[in-house]
């Protein structure tokens, strides 16, 4: 059944500050500054809010780590509770992603999905570091990759320099999640692509001083800030599947010849297969394409590959 979810992504630079400021004085200013980076989205009563890596971190003239550290032990979960105040107050879904200090005193990279009430709704600590953010920042590496469980669908996170390994990607390849959220200082180019198309998931980017975009399963944009908007706002319908043109073709006419408006075949080109997306209120596109009998893209390349292996069909 149709799933369409409104996403806003905030890609904005770290925020300036004074020195001779207290670290408290920097936590308070820190709110104040996304205050109004948030009010530019949501008028638009987004159900999902991102923002870029590290947003509550701070840049200052001759800013030691050791005074950085100091800002994030008084600023504590502050910032955080903040942004879960303004998820409860508006009933969206926010990732907040920051450094966060751990139960055991230790430091991470992490990803906060906070859900509709400003709960927590689960936490990814960043598991490819750079070999700076490990050696002269402290942190640990994250172990796991989990899928967060949110009201619209299951969400898999990234940031900055995980889109790097295929060690990531392909955990989350298995485990098939709804959407991709990636918060970052950098943009990954083609990585992004790469990444949503093999996830068969739309992909949310939200990166500082970078465009931030919102990227269909096929890796296309369909979403962007600009150079002079660091913020989009925009609706997907993430009720959708792959499917190769291959023996297919016959079936997807009789899907629309039925369906019509309920459901969408969307052919990007070049690439052999369509994503159908459900836009009726009492079918799914997964209960669409059972009913025609249409062959899923993976399963199709995994047929594919077990006939390449099947005995005597392989040169000797």
């Amino acid at each position: 059944m149709a799933n369409h979810v409104r996403i806003a992504t905030i890609g904005s630079p770290t925020e300036q500050v004074h020195k001779d400021l207290q670290p408290q004085e920097m936590v308070e200013h820190m709110i104040e500054f996304w205050k109004g980076k948030l009010n530019q989205v949501l008028p638009d009563r987004p159900d999902l809010i991102v923002v870029s890596e590290a947003c509550d971190r701070l840049v200052t003239p001759s800013f030691s780590t050791d005074q950085l550290l100091e800002y994030y032990r008084v600023r504590k979960d502050q910032v955080r509770d903040y942004f879960a105040t303004t998820a409860k107050e508006h009933r969206c879904n926010i990732v907040y992603s920051a450094t966060r200090q751990a139960d055991d005193g230790t430091w991470r990279n992490s990803s906060v999905v906070l859900d509709r009430s400003g709960n927590t709704a689960g936490i990814y600590s960043k598991n490819h570091l750079t070999i700076d953010e490990n050696e002269t920042g402290g942190k640990l590496y994250g172990r796991e990759a989990p899928l967060i469980e949110c009201d619209f669908g299951k969400i898999a996170c990234a940031i900055c320099f995980d889109l790097n390994f295929d060690e990531l990607l392909s955990k989350y390849v298995k485990a098939r999640p709804d959407l991709i959220i990636f918060s970052s200082m950098y943009h990954g180019g083609l990585s992004q692509v790469h990444w949503a198309y093999y996830c068969r998931c739309y992909f949310v980017g939200a990166i500082s001083r970078n465009p931030c975009q919102i990227r269909n399963p096929f890796g296309e944009v369909v979403a962007s800030s600009t150079n002079y908007f660091d913020f989009v706002v925009a609706n997907v319908n993430l009720d959708c599947c792959l499917a190769h043109l291959d023996y297919n073709g016959e079936k997807l006419v009789a899907l629309k010849s039925k369906y019509g408006r309920k459901v969408d075949i969307y052919d990007p080109g070049y690439v052999g297969s369509v994503m159908i997306s459900s836009e009726a209120d009492d079918i799914s596109a997964l209960e669409m394409v059972k009913e025609f009998e249409i062959e899923l893209l993976d399963d199709y390349f995994a047929r594919a590959l077990a006939h390449r292996h099947a005995p005597g069909h392989m040169e000797s």
